[in-house]
């Protein structure tokens, strides 16, 4: 069974021991309005153009690792399998976008790159329309070296470090948030044609997410009017409002919350007459979990019609990661140790926490664990286990408490819904190269 492999130099087909080996190129994309969308094989990307990607129905991916862990041992001469790795699932990436599509298609998506930079992604997605949300100028430079034009690009970061504005205007990065008058200081002297988004704090932050964003991000209130008046005396063009009301949202009615809140956000500048905003931000906090992104999707166009009806033109944009990543990827991880306490069976693997489990990051109710077996007989008995990272740090541990058959050297255990906040925080710690963990790329139907 094949799968595209991405190597941090060359992409090629792996097809058990045989290799075709293919140059980078650049993405070409269709030209498009700004904020657009366009339909999926209108742009040619040939990495991960389908006929050079294995298309395996959805319950077979499960054989696909184990070829590609069979692959692996049998290419090692001394010891077995050496690293984890990943799948990326374009068929999954396409049914996340069409629900998308679907449920909020007045809204344009901006995947948020930190969540998941891997360039074969990031290239499918720009290849379904997706535009970028970046927050740095490294982010920045991955995305337009796919070939994606600047004005795809928000580069939503409120603070931002002077090089990095600069470095935006250079390339034609044109939008940009703030929540200080630092910062807009800094744009008027590096950047001063960016069009800006003012970042307010969303109400009832903290009560509807896992993870506030509030304390760090966001213009409060009573800071709206000053900030605005600002950037009017300095010759700024804020174009619109943007807020993030946290971190996998909860509670739908956090975002009419943001949205009622942004509305008078465009009153007070309207007030103050400055020119008429046309941008709303409504950030992330997404995952492609129903019924809840459904009711999530149903509460923001309520929220929209409501507070910006059609009569006013104003560009709906939203900055999802999770949505996007969690489902599309699956992390294989060979057992490289064990040992057994009495009932108990404590299994070490080539991924922890200084790789794809960092513990502020990893959420290990999102994610499914099954064991993958390399002979042919799998086991029947289950046992209470503990899985273990490999690096000689106790706290690397993935997790504490699992039932799972016996399992031994080799064999894999397969982690699902590991695209978000994963690969991307990968270290170096203790010698064990988290950041080159290799992805193979699969269409699932």
């Amino acid at each position: 069974m094949a799968a595209l492999r991405r190597d941090p130099q060359l992409w090629h087909i792996t097809h058990h021991t045989s290799h075709i080996y293919m140059a980078h190129h650049s993405i070409a994309l269709a030209t498009q309005p700004t904020l657009g969308l366009t339909k999926f094989n209108q742009i040619q990307h040939p990495e991960i153009d389908a006929r050079n990607v294995e298309k395996i129905p959805r319950d077979g991916m499960m054989d696909l690792i184990k070829s590609i862990a069979a692959a692996g041992a049998g290419n090692e001469e001394n010891g077995g399998p050496g690293h984890p790795f990943y799948v990326l699932d374009l068929g999954a990436v396409e049914r996340v976008m069409d629900i998308w599509r679907h449920c909020l298609p007045e809204v344009k998506p901006f995947f948020a790159v930190k969540c998941n930079s891997e360039p074969a992604f990031l290239a499918a997605l720009a290849r379904m329309g997706a535009n970028f949300d970046c927050a740095s100028q490294g982010e920045i430079h991955t995305v337009l070296a796919l070939g994606v034009r600047p004005d795809r690009i928000i580069y939503a970061n409120p603070c931002k470090a002077a090089a990095h504005i600069r470095y935006a205007a250079t390339v034609g990065v044109n939008l940009t948030t703030f929540d200080s008058m630092v910062e807009l200081e800094k744009i008027k002297k590096w950047h001063p044609k960016c069009k800006l988004l003012l970042r307010i704090k969303a109400p009832n932050d903290g009560s509807g997410s896992l993870r506030p964003l509030g304390k760090k991000f966001g213009a409060l209130p009573e800071e709206v009017e000053a900030l605005l008046r600002y950037a009017a005396v300095a010759g700024l063009h804020v174009a619109g409002v943007s807020f993030h009301v946290g971190s996998i949202a909860q509670d739908p009615s956090i975002y009419r919350s943001a949205i009622a809140a942004a509305r008078a956000v465009f009153d007070k500048a309207a007030q103050l007459q400055m020119p008429p905003m046309h941008v709303l931000n409504i950030g992330g906090g997404f995952r492609a979990t129903q019924p809840l992104f459904q009711h999530i999707s149903d509460t923001i166009k309520d929220a929209i019609r409501d507070y910006f009806p059609k009569e006013m033109g104003v560009t709906v944009m939203a900055e999802p990661g999770r949505y996007f990543a969690e489902k599309s990827f699956t992390l294989a991880a060979h057992v490289i140790g064990i040992r057994t306490r009495g009932e108990k069976r404590e299994y070490w693997i080539d991924d922890g926490i200084y790789g794809s489990f960092r513990p502020t990051l990893y959420n290990s109710s999102f994610v499914t664990i099954k064991p993958a077996f390399l002979r042919s007989e799998e086991p029947s008995v289950i046992w209470p286990s503990v899985i273990y990272g490999p690096s000689c740090d106790s706290l690397d541990q993935v997790t504490a408490e699992i039932k799972l058959p016996e399992l031994q050297l080799h064999d894999l255990l397969v982690f699902s819904n590991m695209g978000a906040y994963s690969s991307c925080v990968g270290t170096k710690f203790n010698g064990f190269d988290m950041i080159s963990i290799p992805t193979y790329i699969a269409y699932t139907y």
